[in-house]
């Protein structure tokens, strides 16, 4: 053989050898399996947790449960971590029973997940005065949960009373016994473009646009609303918002304040309003609470609990 024909065959190897190792190496990470999503039980045992470290006053559970983002409303403020575990340490609970029960588990995105469940109670914790306050019961709340190691760590929690909507004007927006409170400024470069999102959510919405809404939303779109009804999946989601239920001339979405959770997805706080009625009662204003996720250039609304802005009917 001749030695320029030995050259050319060792080449052939070589390029052959490297772009096996090229894709060996593809196939390896091809092949690495997706990071875990959280089960339903195992959300569910830390929302229980979370209860009884409340009811004894346990501030160092909730230091390390929650994300160091987190963020929720209490009676139309918005509180921190560091607000919530300082209330949390002043708490003194008298409750005999609790239970939590109809469980749910929606996808946000693989690192950002909500669980939501009904909860019963009988006692009393203490309320903004010092003074014992009854407990809401029974509420639907939502918790979103974000990855952080091999650990889920709360990132937003807000509850809702169930009730009636011909009853609206008689409930709370959270336990009374969360007082202390901070304000967060809306710092996130993000919120004007996310506003804009929420608002032509708003007016398909108004509209009873059910295409404008499926493409506004993620696949695995969720929802709690102001009376504790929840909706854990799109199809149904999407069916109460383009049904009948409202009419509605005119919406208006303000007081926007966004926070990143992850690169990816951010929590919009802001106040809706609407000129008309759903169930034949006035709409009243409410606190919105929406998750959204980047879908390329673009922001998708895949999770919302609305509350009672009992604070703005005053």
């Amino acid at each position: 053989m001749k030695p320029n024909s030995l050259l050319t065959l060792t080449l052939i190897a070589a390029v052959c050898l490297a772009e096996s190792a090229v894709h060996a190496q593809h196939d390896t990470h091809a092949s690495k399996p997706a990071a875990n999503a959280p089960t339903i039980d195992a959300l569910l045992a830390l929302e229980k947790q979370a209860n009884e470290a409340y009811i004894k006053g346990d501030s160092k559970f909730f230091d390390g449960l929650l994300s160091e983002k987190f963020v929720m409303r209490e009676g139309g403020k918005r509180m921190d971590k560091a607000a919530v575990v300082n209330t949390v340490a002043g708490n003194k609970c008298d409750v005999r029973t609790w239970n939590l029960d109809e469980p749910w588990i929606a996808k946000i995105d693989a690192d950002t997940y909500v669980s939501s469940y009904r909860s019963t109670w009988d006692g009393t914790c203490n309320g903004a005065d010092g003074k014992p306050a009854k407990i809401p019961s029974p509420t639907r709340a939502a918790t979103i949960w974000v990855r952080s190691g091999d650990k889920w760590l709360a990132a937003f929690h807000a509850e809702n009373p169930i009730i009636d909507p011909k009853d609206s004007a008689k409930a709370t927006v959270a336990p009374p016994q969360l007082a202390k409170k901070t304000e967060l400024k809306p710092t996130d470069p993000s919120t004007d473009a996310l506003v804009a999102v929420e608002k032509s959510v708003w007016e398909a919405w108004k509209a009873h646009d059910s295409q404008k809404l499926e493409d506004l939303t993620t696949s695995d779109l969720s929802f709690i609303d102001i009376f504790g009804n929840s909706y854990a999946n799109k199809a149904d989601t999407i069916k109460a918002w383009a049904g009948a239920i409202c009419e509605v001339k005119s919406v208006g979405v303000t007081d926007g304040v966004a926070t990143a959770l992850s690169p990816t997805v951010k929590l919009l706080m802001h106040t809706g309003t609407a000129d008309g009625t759903c169930y034949g009662e006035k709409v009243p204003p409410v606190h919105g609470n929406s998750v959204y996720v980047r879908d390329g250039d673009t922001w998708k609304l895949a999770f919302c609990v609305n509350m009672l802005a009992t604070d703005l009917q005053r």
